[in-house]
């Protein structure tokens, strides 16, 4: 049994995360400050896995409450989604998001360089890539200037990495994701933002709902199948998997570098318009849509070259577009009380 350190660990990624390392005999201890969560998603972790796994409200961009959370603790790795990830707020809200992300990534290192035996699987993203030049992305794609500052933040964080691996000897894996929906097939987990959401299925599932008005679909006039933006939709139970997979390479000395880099996503690019139609057949639901310009700091394309995650990590995506809907659309549900 090795014990995890998962950051953001009550947010949509962390306790999925949280439910995956649990099943697979590992002890976890969830940091998270609320910011985006609520405390009851530990209940919905406890009714999955049967373990109710540790939990303390800490904001870990403060660095002198991160230093008293961390004293005296001894973790085998750390898995940190704890990071603002919204990229239209980014660009309204640049300094909050730099001051969160870097400080608390920098807050961690400092605990990982005193505990170099401690690996470290960070949150990274697609948004590194800007808009490729190619597509699907590989890994070896050129990272471009970022679009917005929550895809700056990404970026920096990983050249950060980089110096603070090559300078104190320690083991990271960035894992850069595409777009992680769905929820747990229990209906127990999922998206839970607080406010209006700021991705594209919690606002389709909250509209089909009733609790927002119609979806307004930002750009109709990108260079693509249908005029709407191209993602690559991941269901969040294989990205949480994924994770997993990435840190017990890191225990198991598997690593051919000391920073390794993997993207995840299902190799696949779905439009804006083909995932509202997969909402429809998935659930049966009929949704109220409508057109809008373009957002800020949104690329045109962007999906995943998988090969080397399936490769070197043995790991593929499994579920569908229209499964990862269907759950979302029972998590939905099951917030409702139906």
């Amino acid at each position: 049994m090795k014990t995890v350190l998962v950051t953001g660990g009550l947010g949509y990624i962390g306790s999925h995360t949280a439910v995956d390392l649990i099943a697979r005999g590992h002890r976890v201890v969830l940091a998270d400050n609320l910011n985006n969560t609520r405390a009851e998603v530990l209940d919905g972790i406890e009714a999955i896995s049967g373990v109710r796994p540790e939990w303390v409200q800490v904001d870990l961009a403060d660095r002198s409450a991160t230093e008293a959370f961390l004293a005296g603790r001894t973790f085998d790795g750390i898995i940190h989604f704890a990071a603002h990830k919204a990229v239209g707020e980014s660009v309204a809200e640049p300094i909050a998001y730099y001051r969160n992300n870097f400080d608390s990534l920098l807050n961690l290192l400092d605990y990982q360089r005193a505990h170099p035996q401690c690996g470290l699987i960070f949150s990274s993203s697609c948004t590194v890539y800007g808009q490729a030049d190619e597509l699907p992305i590989p890994e070896s794609a050129p990272i471009k200037p970022a679009e917005s500052p929550y895809g700056n933040t990404k970026q920096v964080g990983e050249e950060i990495l980089r110096d603070a691996v090559r300078a104190f000897g320690l083991k990271v894996i960035a894992l850069r994701y595409f777009n992680p929906i769905g929820a747990h097939s229990s209906a127990r987990i999922g998206e839970l933002p607080l406010g209006v959401p700021q991705n594209l299925v919690p606002f389709i599932t909250q509209s089909a709902a009733g609790l927002r008005g119609p979806l307004q679909v930002y750009g109709n006039d990108y260079p693509t199948r249908d005029g709407t933006a191209i993602r690559d939709y991941i269901h969040v139970v294989d990205l949480a998997a994924a994770h997993v997979v990435a840190l017990e390479r890191i225990f198991n000395a598997s690593m051919a570098e000391p920073f390794e880099v993997f993207n995840l996503g299902t190799g696949e690019g779905s439009t804006v318009l083909e995932v509202i139609q997969s909402f429809e057949r998935a659930t049966g639901s009929s949704l109220q849509w409508s057109f809008a310009p373009r957002r800020a700091g949104d690329v045109i394309a962007a999906y995943a070259d998988t090969h080397r995650a399936t490769e070197v990590l043995g790991w593929t995506a499994q579920k569908s577009l229209d499964e990862a809907m269907a759950d979302a659309w029972r998590w939905q549900l099951s917030l409702q009380g139906i």
